[in-house]
């Protein structure tokens, strides 16, 4: 009886280990504040910093990280048709040494810029709109790493 008793608490006890996981993980690592407007001419070349914090006592893979199992922080952007050749230059990482690994890692922590660059086309609509991307990023702490996540970054624009 009490092995039966055991047995049914067992998976209990695994959907409440998992769903502590899930909602810490759900809380995210790296946040992306609001960039600025970016207002311009058609035909214009403009850049916009996107300012990105990484949560205490973790860090997130760079662009080039020193392992090619880790997954690189990486944004993309999606057509807008206003904003064309969506580049990103990404800043200098830190390396870092970590108990997990042999060698010093290629990381982002604290607070960084990503700076966005984008001409505008010289056929764009004037007005207001909104560029989407896509960063990818890995997170990790002293002690693990978690799985990739993907968050939305907006970048509005105003075409003259």
């Amino acid at each position: 009886m009490a092995l039966k008793n055991s047995y049914k608490l067992l998976p209990l006890a695994a959907v409440l280990c998992l769903t502590a996981t899930l909602n810490a993980q759900g809380s995210g690592y790296l946040a992306v504040n609001d960039p600025p407007t970016v207002v311009a001419k058609r035909g214009a070349a403009v850049e916009v910093r996107i300012p990105a914090t990484v949560m205490s006592g973790y860090h997130v893979n760079s662009n080039t990280p020193s392992e090619e199992y880790l997954i690189p922080l990486k944004l993309t952007w999606t057509a807008t048709g206003a904003l064309e050749n969506g580049t990103v230059t990404y800043p200098k990482p830190s390396l870092e040494k970590y108990d997990f690994t042999e060698k010093p890692l290629s990381v982002y922590t604290g607070n960084f810029d990503l700076v966005a660059h984008f001409k505008v086309a010289p056929n764009a609509t004037a007005g207001p709109g909104s560029a989407v991307g896509k960063l990818r990023y890995q997170a990790c702490s002293s002690r693990a790493c978690y799985p990739p996540k993907t968050i939305e970054v907006r970048v509005p624009y105003q075409v003259q």
